[in-house]
């Protein structure tokens, strides 16, 4: 079977979501392909800073979504060795916010909300795409079901493992060579803590966590293997951070 679309985006991240909203706002129609067979909502949660409001301010979605986080207004470092605090900077001037948001809010919520303002039956799910051909001006998108979508514009917001990237010949996903731990933490009532973002350097890691509302909190370390002082981690973990 062959399908003709205009714009085809492959992946329905964030990224391939929030780009199929700004066309809608724009009156211009496209498809998302996703290859699960629903909307992806795992993963953490992000801290976003001032640009990226700005984008979902343009797509008509920051204003619901500054409704269900927090502002944070100060960071401070620590050191991982010591637990002592080394650096503090305010967000704020003058008791009033610099001009810049500085929010934190789970993944889920962010997709869930861009999905929400699509028009019904923009993402197609449970198409996976196995390879792209040039056709004089049209790309043919080979799904696994052996569907054939003829496009115009190809789009690829499909991850490190991108097939469009990988069509167009881009280089591979360097490796920064840094692991990470990320989690996300649901209090019953209340968490207890300030808005602000709370980081530990040091031994090779880096240790943070910040709120995204009144009862959750985002926390993630990232390290890499070769120059982390396991112990000294290991003991100003345990004792600073949980």
């Amino acid at each position: 079977m062959e399908i003709n679309e205009d714009i085809v985006i492959v992946g329905a991240g964030i990224g391939g979501l929030a780009t199929s909203l700004g066309l809608h706002r724009l009156g211009v129609r496209s498809i998302v392909l996703e290859s699960s067979d629903s909307l992806r909502t795992s993963g953490f949660a992000l801290a976003l800073w001032t640009n990226a409001w700005r984008a979902l301010d343009a797509l008509g979605v920051g204003d619901s979504l500054r409704q269900r986080s927090i502002h944070f207004t100060r960071f401070q470092a620590f050191s991982a060795n010591s637990g002592l605090p080394t650096a503090e900077i305010s967000l704020e001037a003058d008791n009033k916010p610099i001009d810049y948001d500085s929010r934190c809010i789970k993944r889920q919520e962010i997709v869930e909300t861009l999905e929400k303002e699509l028009p019904p039956g923009t993402i197609k799910y449970s198409c996976r795409v196995i390879s792209i051909q040039q056709f004089g001006l049209y790309k043919l998108v080979h799904l696994a079901d052996k569907t054939i979508i003829r496009t115009k514009v190809l789009i690829g917001c499909d991850g490190v493992n991108s097939v469009v990237a990988k069509w167009m010949g881009l280089p591979k996903p360097i490796d920064a060579n840094r692991s990470a731990i990320r989690g996300y933490v649901e209090y019953p009532k209340t968490h207890g803590f300030e808005p602000k973002f709370c980081a530990y350097f040091g031994g090779g890691v880096r240790i943070g966590f910040l709120p995204c509302d009144h009862k959750s909190l985002y926390w993630f370390c990232t390290f890499t293997p070769s120059d982390v002082d396991y112990g000294i981690w290991r003991v100003n973990y345990h004792r600073k951070v949980i």
